[in-house]
């Protein structure tokens, strides 16, 4: 959605920069869950004494087990973690209602808890407003939303969806992110009520026994350190595999659009490169933060928040483009809200823009280097050539098929006549030989992938074929090649030189779809074509 708002490179220059604040979130996910978990692990009473100090080496371990789960198959991952969800909520149920439970037997504490809030805020407004002060540091909670709309593609859509309107599959991801939301809704309100009535304040404080694991604490403390211990490894399970879902939108978000934009080597589509590639990152970011969970936790956030807002502000924009004004006023809210939060985490934690701001250089650098080393290839998805484009080419079956490279833009009879007079003086072609016209359009020098038209018409008595495309020398090379495929004949393609700096024209090029044609469009053609007998022929005069 936030693509179309901006045009050409703009659009997909957005584009990188959200999927940098994207692998953020999801990279720092997978490292900071492994090393919560390892967390957990080690300061469980029945951990083994060697563990202890080795936080980098079992954070490791973790995320080598998370991605040879994925290299074994995406839905063998997806049935794990609907075993481990099914035991860690079914555990926390029996943690908070055994909590409940003792909070009721409890009164005074639950009065002193009371009395303290009435203390703090004596007006409720009062108390709404300190939590929308305090919202910002609540950023991490946040987290799994964003995760779970970037499994969309998963959702099982209904017969009748298709690529522009996938109804069945919205639909189904509404309910998944509603269940979501109630039973995160449910968990958080209950947890937070019964762990500050239960637990003593200094148990929370830095080297606290609940700090960090407050529900593993009262697991412990209510129920016996042989249930603590069962719910310590479904938490460690959980965290570890919570990994999963960040690995699983990376996978989905990286080939919907680096490959797409040239931006990404042709192997990104595929998954097991792709879980190797991540797995590798996650080893470094462990490494360099040491598998703090604390350190990470600015990073998570900051890329947590700028998803949610671009989100907001994407649905925003598109219930009033489609005048739903009160959609548009209740998203607007949501949206300002979440611009206050992300600045605001911004300001409190800056370490989390700064390491955000290494990967969204890292994926703008390495997109941009991509697209400049595949910038020789063809990029035509398909060629298709019109009844009148295929009757020209009947008219020329004694062969060969001349074609001359033509400026669009200049499209006037006397324009043609001495573009052929020209060529015919450099190729020396028969007086009678009657050549066709071939002009590139360029529409949009941004995008890579394209599919291509190829329109035949008569304009001023010369056969010309029009064609659409991102780049002109690719195009040209492209339409050659499906020429000489379909009537079985060698395309002669005859150009003029092009005036400039050639490192000026190689630029524009690159940038803008044109510049340097002639040489560039015979180099793309011999990486297409390596058996020079099968290539089509390039003239310049």
């Amino acid at each position: 959605m936030l693509e179309r708002l901006l045009p050409r490179w703009g659009g997909k220059l957005l584009v990188l920069v959200l999927l940098g604040f994207a692998a953020t979130d999801f990279m720092i996910t997978m490292t900071l869950s492994a090393a919560d978990a390892t967390a957990h692990l080690i300061e469980n009473p029945f951990a083994p004494e060697f563990l202890h100090g080795q936080d980098v080496a079992v954070t490791l371990v973790l995320l080598a087990l998370l991605a040879a789960v994925f290299l074994r198959g995406f839905k063998e991952a997806i049935g794990v973690a609907v075993v481990l969800v099914v035991l860690y909520l079914g555990l926390n149920v029996v943690v908070i209602a055994t909590s409940l439970g003792e909070a009721a037997a409890h009164p005074v504490a639950v009065g002193d808890w009371w009395q303290t809030l009435n203390t703090s805020h004596g007006n409720p407004l009062m108390a709404v407003a300190m939590a929308l002060l305090v919202f910002p540091k609540l950023a991490l909670g946040l987290s799994g939303f964003e995760t779970g709309v970037a499994v969309m593609p998963q959702v099982r859509g209904g017969a009748g969806d298709t690529d522009g309107n996938p109804a069945g599959r919205i639909q189904g991801t509404r309910k998944m992110l509603t269940a979501a939301a109630m039973i995160m809704s449910a968990f958080l309100v209950t947890s937070s009520f019964t762990t500050v009535v239960l637990i003593p304040g200094h148990e929370f404080q830095p080297g606290g026994e609940a700090n960090g694991r407050a529900l593993a604490f009262l697991a412990h403390e209510y129920l016996g350190d042989g249930f603590g211990t069962v719910y310590d490894l479904s938490t460690i399970a959980i965290l570890w595999f919570a990994g999963a879902s960040a690995m699983a939108g990376l996978l989905n978000l990286v080939p919907r659009y680096l490959p797409r934009y040239g931006m990404a080597p042709e192997w990104a589509k595929a998954v097991r490169p792709l879980v190797l590639v991540f797995t590798l990152t996650g080893f470094l970011i462990t490494w360099l933060f040491e598998a703090d969970v604390d350190a990470q936790g600015g990073a998570y956030a900051t890329g947590v928040l700028v998803l949610m807002t671009s989100a907001a502000v994407a649905v925003t924009l598109s219930a009033r483009r489609l005048q739903q004004r009160k959609r548009a006023m209740g998203f607007g809210v949501i949206a300002v809200l979440f611009v206050y939060t992300t600045v605001t985490n911004i300001f409190e934690r800056p370490e989390g823009i700064r390491i955000a701001g290494f990967f969204i250089l890292g994926i703008v650098s390495i997109s941009l280097l991509s697209r400049v080393l595949r910038s020789f290839e063809l990029h035509a998805t398909h060629v298709r050539l019109d009844t009148q484009a295929l009757e020209f080419m009947a008219e020329n079956l004694s062969g060969p098929i001349g074609i001359i490279a033509h400026e669009p833009l200049r499209q006037s009879a006397e324009a043609y006549r001495q573009k052929l007079a020209s060529a015919t003086e450099a190729s020396h072609f028969p007086s009678d030989y009657r050549p066709l016209f071939l002009e590139v359009t360029v529409d949009d020098s941004s995008d890579f992938e394209t599919a291509l038209e190829v329109r035949g018409v008569v304009r001023h008595g010369f056969a010309v074929l029009e064609v659409h495309g991102p780049v002109v020398p690719n195009t040209i090379a492209s339409v050659l090649l499906h020429i000489r495929d379909v009537t079985g004949l060698m395309p002669h393609v005859y150009f003029r030189w092009t005036e400039g700096n050639p490192a000026v024209n190689l630029l524009r090029f690159l940038v803008l779809g044109e510049g340097e044609i002639a040489p560039v469009t015979r180099e793309i053609l011999r990486e297409a074509e390596p058996d020079v007998t099968k290539r089509p022929w390039v003239h310049v005069g």
